[in-house]
């Protein structure tokens, strides 16, 4: 029952992401073996969305560590904890609950002793700049505890990176770029410290490389020059050669935007979708303090109240004025929705 359960949510939130991104783009998921243990370690911008299309566009069912602090009502950490995510507690988060992660820690190493998945994003924090921060070694401890306690385990570390066109806007466009294995059994030093630290380098590089990363020196001054030529922040090594070169090597294709139609068929959108939006607009956003977490609620309420409001409306029709109008509706709320957010 859990599987089915986790199956058929995936599914939903794949469609739900399908009418929430323009384009979801992926590169080389080909590198993310289907049976094989294996830790997934991605870049963190854009809060909940991040571990969304990790979790429904990797091709694998997954452990998800996520900060503790959501958990903490008991309805929220039943729901989390069905869907496979599971709590990892930080310093903020007092001393005496750091020894909770053993437990976690351990049921990780067992799923992926098991040919099982983990995902988590090892910068520990999100931000919508375009810059890869240091790595914390929580994800290292998992990946020396499992090899521990199962040293056959052919463990390996797949680095990802998430690039959003702009991650607060509607619509948004995102490219997943899934690098090349890293093997866990490469880093068993005696020197444990000195395999932790190799380890951490080695998949930040690999993570820089797969994303756009501006350093923080400069990084407003620089950021201008890249939007100023158009860059395409969904080729993140077309970006990455244009900073290094010291913007001699720019050569990005601005895509032809039809403004005006879009613009058409976003006013259609929010006719059909009113309540929604005006919920959105009036309640939700206003109340968001940080831009990393628009795109989240944002999605939160695609995923729930438009369904909702289109059902509502449907039936409406439905009873008022028979099935023809009642389908009329609700296929063009969709086409229209479609067309907004694709075009």
């Amino acid at each position: 029952m859990k599987k089915i359960w986790i199956y058929s949510v995936r599914s939903y939130i794949q469609l739900a992401l399908f009418f929430y991104y323009r384009r979801i783009n992926l590169k080389q998921r080909k590198n993310v073996p289907k049976n094989e243990p294996v830790i997934l370690v991605s870049n963190h911008n854009s809060a909940l969305m991040d571990a969304l299309l990790v979790a429904s566009q990797s091709g694998r069912y997954m452990y998800f560590l996520t900060r503790a602090s959501v958990f903490k009502k008991p309805f929220v950490n039943a729901l989390l904890r069905s869907f496979n995510m599971l709590p990892v507690y930080r310093v903020r988060d007092g001393w005496s609950s750091i020894s909770n992660n053993k437990a976690i820690f351990e049921t990780c190493s067992l799923g992926l002793f098991n040919n099982g998945a983990v995902a988590l994003f090892p910068e520990g924090n999100h931000h919508l700049n375009r810059t890869v921060r240091n790595l914390s070694k929580g994800f290292t401890r998992i990946v020396f505890e499992t090899l521990d306690s199962y040293p056959t385990t052919d463990l390996k570390i797949i680095p990802i990176g998430l690039n959003y066109e702009k991650a607060d806007a509607f619509a948004d466009s995102v490219s997943i770029y899934f690098g090349k294995p890293i093997y866990g059994q490469n880093y068993m030093e005696n020197d444990r410290n000195a395999g932790t630290n190799r380890l951490k380098a080695d998949v930040r590089k690999a993570i820089t490389q797969l994303t756009t990363h501006i350093p923080a020196d400069n990084y407003e001054e620089t950021i201008q020059k890249l939007e100023l030529l158009g860059a395409d922040f969904l080729d993140p090594q077309a970006v990455n050669n244009c900073v290094k070169s010291d913007f001699e090597n720019c050569s990005f294709t601005k895509a032809r935007k039809l403004k005006s139609i879009k613009a058409a068929f976003k006013f259609l959108m929010i006719t059909f979708l009113i309540a929604p939006y005006a919920i959105w607009k009036g309640l939700a956003e206003p109340k968001i303090k940080d831009a990393e977490f628009i795109a989240t609620f944002r999605f939160a309420i695609v995923m729930t109240l438009v369904p909702i409001w289109l059902l509502i409306i449907t039936v409406i029709l439905l009873f008022t004025l028979g099935l023809q109008w009642a389908l009329i509706y609700l296929v063009s709320a969709l086409c229209v929705s479609l067309l907004a957010v694709k075009l």
